[in-house]
């Protein structure tokens, strides 16, 4: 079989399991990693670009360690055995990969809970984190990491990032597994270019914009079936939000609880969005599209926007590439719209880390393991995989197995911090621009423990407006009201 059609089934593959790949509650944050998905189309990486795993990184000893994981490993029962074996090459560790078919959140609720010994939980959930560090489970692991030649270095985690994994008294409770993303609009520019228009920065020119992929046949087929803007429901608009200083679930004020999207300054976007579904220039399937469809829209030339994380800017891209050589096709990640001070809000995802449980029986071959994850070898494991599973090696360059194009370059770490490590086959087209955006303006959310009573409120009460179902000064008022009386906003 040609390499051209292992690509199009891993794409695919990819595609069509990404809401299964999460560790965490939010399966988005989890697929926007995976879209790192699909650069097998190049032949061949460079080897110093990535060194080869060597068992001289590993350390000296005869280590045991007991993970639980949903993300890292290996894609089938079998390979996560070569896994196991590889991870004891590389660091003389003897490790177990548990990767519970189902229910992972809970499966790691019961662990903690009932006592069970892990050595290290991956999560991705800053609220369960500060819960179970509340509940005393998770070790102290500030003064391991400042120790660490590896871990402290800023080349390796930038310093500012470990604000993420601190406790309330400041002390650093995880490490990360790999680089979380953030979402965005994402543009056709191709129509953008074709039609003449510059990339959007204020209200009033993405409305133009929209207008333009509605009413001008960017697609050329002369039949007027496109849509300006599609969204899955409510997620992800916070790079319009932006425009009126409006950040997502809740925000602090003084002590109180407060939704943003719940308040008064709410309503003229809510407005924005009716005015958009009134003209025919949103996809008025909006609030019943899951991620799927969403995508597809824009895949087959039918919208010109979606909102979006920013690793798919590489996976439409790649996709569409593979799909026809000769395509014009080209997504591109914008920025959020400015506020009236200039303040850019963009949506960062909670980040994937590791946990070391304080009933662990083995913290030293965990904190090993986490430095070793974070090195060269480690990542390239992460990523590309087992050496003579998913790759080889001739001469100087990396070289994807047709295993290894199937299971895409992730086995845990699509993407990484450590810029000391090169990416063997470079990033997919148009992901790197969209990652700087994030670096540059992405925060993350406050989840805190009431947000999923209050988003069914926000969505209900945000949908009905944006879709022109209610006013958008009732709507908003409504939703507060609600929310209020069920305790779950303080003003």
């Amino acid at each position: 079989m040609n390499k051209k059609v292992w690509l199009t089934m891993s794409t695919v593959a990819v595609a069509g399991t990404m809401l299964l790949s999460g560790c965490g509650s939010e399966s988005g944050n989890n697929a926007a990693n995976n879209a790192q998905a699909g650069n097998a189309a190049n032949a061949g990486g460079n080897a110093s670009d990535a060194p080869a795993n060597t068992p001289a990184n590993a350390p000296a000893g005869d280590m045991k360690l007991r993970i639980l994981d949903a993300n890292v490993g290996g894609k089938t029962p079998e390979e996560n055995t070569k896994f196991e074996a590889e991870i004891k090459r590389l660091t003389g560790i003897e490790a177990t990969v548990e990767k519970p078919a189902s229910d992972y959140d809970q499966k790691v609720l019961t662990a903690l809970g009932s006592g069970e010994k892990y050595d290290l939980i991956e999560l991705s959930d800053l609220g369960k984190l500060a819960s179970f560090v509340d509940q005393g489970v998770v070790s102290d692991l500030t003064d391991f990491v400042t120790n660490s030649t590896v871990l402290s270095d800023p080349a390796v985690i930038p310093t500012g990032e470990w604000d993420q994994l601190k406790s309330k008294d400041g002390k650093i409770v995880a490490v990360f597994s790999k680089f979380q993303g953030g979402t965005m609009p994402i543009v056709r520019k191709d129509w953008l270019d074709k039609l003449g228009l510059k990339e959007p920065k204020t209200l009033d020119e993405y409305y133009n914009v929209l207008k333009a992929f509605k009413e001008k046949d960017p697609d050329g087929n002369g039949k007027n079936d496109t849509y300006g803007l599609s969204t899955s429901g409510l997620y992800d608009v916070q790079g319009f939000m932006s425009a009126a200083g409006l950040k997502a679930r809740y925000v602090m004020k003084d002590g109180k609880r407060t939704i943003p999207y719940a308040t008064e300054a709410a309503v003229p976007m809510y407005e924005w969005f009716a005015k958009l579904v009134k003209e025919g220039i949103m996809d008025p399937n909006f609030v019943t599209n899951d991620t799927g469809k969403m995508r597809n829209l824009f895949l087959t030339d039918r919208v010109g926007m979606v909102t979006y994380w920013d690793a798919w800017v590489g996976m439409f891209n790649n996709m569409k590439k593979t799909e026809d050589p000769n395509t014009k096709f080209q997504a591109e990640g914008l920025e959020s719209i400015p506020g009236a001070d200039g303040t850019i809000i963009m949506r960062r995802g909670d980040p994937d880390f590791w946990i070391i449980p304080a009933n662990a029986e083995h913290p030293d071959a965990a904190k090993k393991f986490l430095e070793f994850w974070n090195s060269e070898p480690g990542i390239i494991l992460g990523s590309l995989g087992i050496e003579g599973e998913d790759y080889t090696k001739e001469g100087d360059a990396y070289k994807l197995t047709q295993t290894g194009t199937e299971h895409n370059m992730d086995h845990g770490v699509p993407f990484w911090y450590n810029t000391n490590v090169k990416y063997p086959f470079g990033k997919l087209p148009g992901v790197q621009e969209a990652q700087d955006l994030v670096t540059k303006d992405a925060t993350l959310e406050l989840t805190l423990p009431t947000w999923p009573d209050a988003e069914k409120i926000v969505n209900d009460y945000a949908l009905k407006a944006m879709s022109g179902q209610m006013g958008a000064a009732e709507a908003v008022k409504k939703m507060h009201d609600e929310l209020l009386s069920k305790n779950l906003i303080d003003e």
